[in-house]
């Protein structure tokens, strides 16, 4: 399994989860709420706009998308962080 960047801010992953259809919806405080219509169904991640985001906090984020996406978690990371 590849390993998920442990230096990475809620800014750039909003800027990432763009290669997914994610845009921003609002911005409240600190967190970043996104919005997704992708596979014609409407999904909401909720991104804390910190540097860096927590380890466990991104794992969530991606096991998120892998369930809603119904892509292997490798390939999500493989996609996301290839060239940072």
């Amino acid at each position: 399994m590849p390993k998920i960047p442990r230096d990475i801010s809620g800014e750039e992953l909003t800027k990432l989860l763009k290669k997914y259809g994610y845009e921003v919806n609002r911005k409240t405080g600190s967190h970043i709420r996104l919005v997704s219509k992708f596979k014609d169904e409407e999904h909401n991640i909720t991104v804390p706009d910190h540097h860096p985001i927590k380890i466990g906090t991104l794992n969530n984020i991606l096991s998120d998308l892998v369930d809603h996406l119904k892509i292997d978690k490798k390939e999500i990371i493989n996609k996301l962080f290839k060239k940072r």
